[in-house]
C-alpha cells in the first residue's frame, strides 16, 4: 500500500481526496494537515504547522496538495526535505513561488504538478495544440468558470491553455475581458467566471467568417480530479527526482 498525506484534508478538494484514498485498495490514508486539528475518515488531521512531525511520525510515500499557494510552498519544501514524494493540484502560484518549488524538489523527491488533474482538461490541452496552428487566422477566446469561493483568476487550468496557445502561434497580447469603445485586434481574450458552485469549465473559441469551433470541458464532480491524482500517487512512486507532468503520467508527452 502507497500511504498518502493529503493537505488541506477539510477542504473541498481535500476531503473528496481523503475519501477516494481511503476507499483505495492500493492507497492508505495516513494522516493530513489542516488549519485545524481533527480526523477524516479514520485518519488523524493535524494543524498545518504539525507537518513535519507528522510526516517523521508517519512516514508516508507520498503527500498530495490541493490547497492555496502561500501554504503550498511550505508543504512542498517541508515533503521534500523528508524525502516524500508530492502530487500538487494547487494553482496560483507567482513565479517566485514557481522557482521556490523547483528549488525545494530538484534533486530531492520526484513529483507531479499540473494545474489540472482531469484526464479530459488533459486531451483538451492536446487537442488546442494540435488544433491552434490550423485555426492561426480565427480569433480566439479562452473562457472558464468556477466556484465563488476560487481565489486565483483566471484559473490555472486557463493559464495553461494560454501557454499552450502562445506556443502553438507565438505570444499574442491577452486581453481579460472587455469594457468600453475597442476595436478587437491579434489579441487571445480572456474570460474568468466565478458563482455558485461550478467545479471548473474551460473554453477555447475559435471564431472565422460564417464558423466557430469551441473545443471545451465541463467537470461535474471533483471526483473527476481526484482520480486523476490518485493515478498520479500511484504512477510518481520509484520515478527520478524532479517535476513531472501530469501528461506524462498519462502517456500523452510533455
Amino acid at each position: 500500500m502507497i500511504k498518502v498525506v493529503v493537505a488541506g484534508a477539510f477542504g473541498r478538494m481535500g476531503t473528496t481526496l481523503a475519501r477516494m484514498i481511503a476507499e483505495s485498495e492500493t492507497l492508505e490514508l495516513v494522516g493530513g494537515v489542516d488549519i485545524r486539528a481533527g480526523t477524516q475518515f479514520g485518519a488523524d488531521i493535524v494543524e498545518s504547522t504539525g507537518l513535519a512531525g507528522l510526516l517523521e511520525e508517519r512516514h508516508p510515500d507520498v503527500l498530495m496538495d490541493f490547497t492555496v499557494a502561500a501554504a503550498a510552498v511550505e508543504n512542498i519544501r517541508v515533503a521534500a526535505d523528508h524525502g516524500v514524494a508530492l502530487v500538487v493540484g494547487t494553482t496560483g502560484f507567482s513565479a517566485e513561488q514557481t522557482a521556490a518549488n523547483r528549488a525545494a524538489i530538484d534533486e530531492k523527491v520526484p513529483a507531479v504538478i499540473s494545474s489540472n488533474f482531469a484526464i479530459g482538461v488533459n486531451v483538451l490541452w492536446q487537442l488546442i495544440r494540435e488544433a491552434a496552428p490550423l485555426l492561426a487566422d480565427y480569433d480566439i477566446e479562452v473562457i472558464e468558470a468556477h466556484h465563488r469561493y476560487k481565489k486565483d483568476a483566471p484559473s490555472g487550468t486557463a493559464k495553461t491553455i494560454l501557454a499552450i496557445l502562445d506556443e502553438a502561434l507565438g505570444e499574442r497580447r491577452k486581453v481579460y475581458g472587455r469594457e468600453g469603445m475597442a476595436e478587437r485586434g491579434n489579441e487571445i481574450g480572456v474570460h474568468a467566471i466565478r458563482g455558485g458552485d461550478i467545479i471548473g469549465d474551460h473554453a477555447v473559441l475559435f471564431a472565422g467568417n460564417y464558423e466557430t469551433i469551441t473545443l471545451s470541458h465541463r467537470a461535474y464532480d471533483r471526483a473527476v480530479l481526484a482520480t486523476g491524482a490518485l493515478r498520479a500517487a500511484e504512477w510518481v512512486m520509484g520515478k527520478p527526482a524532479g517535476i513531472h507532468t501530469f501528461a506524462e503520467v498519462l502517456g500523452l508527452g510533455s
